[in-house]
């Protein structure tokens, strides 16, 4: 979590929560946020609200455009509000990026940590393949990629075979 979330936390709380809120102060704790953030959604939640809080911070801004802006800040405010929260019972696990042996046996429909015969690759192939080809009405793209999955588990597997 960034270091700055809890400090803007309170600063837009703070304006959020005034009677008469200083949409001047808001415009420029909204810049900083915008410019300053690594959180994307907090970077477009900034973002989106300065056009309003700087038409609220012009002296002759009417109740309407005012009210529309503290509406924005309230959006930037959840933002913040959740980004501070702490998150109990859930980790923050790295996604797993699949390896190139595993996109091609999940693109066949292949079980994953197995060791596999030509033959069950090959009949895992033409049954997908049925329903990918351009002519049976499927896409160009997907049907070439499982040509290349094919190809490459069946090279793998010859090599593995030397080995």
């Amino acid at each position: 979590m960034e270091t700055r979330i809890p400090e803007w936390k309170f600063e837009v709380e703070r304006i959020w929560s005034a009677h008469a809120p200083d949409y001047g102060e808001a415009v420029r704790v909204a810049q900083h946020i915008a410019s300053a953030s690594d959180e994307e959604i907090l970077r477009q939640a900034a973002s989106q609200a300065l056009p309003i809080l700087r038409a609220a911070a012009q002296e002759e801004a009417d109740q309407v455009t005012r009210d529309a802006a503290r509406r924005r800040l309230g959006v930037v405010r959840d933002v913040l509000l959740t980004l501070a929260t702490p998150q109990f019972g859930k980790r923050q696990i790295a996604v797993k990026i699949p390896t190139p042996e595993e996109r091609y046996r999940q693109l066949l429909g292949l079980p994953l940590g197995c060791r596999l015969s030509a033959t069950e690759i090959h009949r895992a192939y033409k049954r997908v393949a049925k329903q990918a080809h351009p002519d049976a009405g499927g896409n160009v793209e997907d049907f070439l990629k499982l040509s290349a999955a094919h190809d490459a588990l069946m090279r793998e597997r010859r090599t593995g075979q030397r080995n």
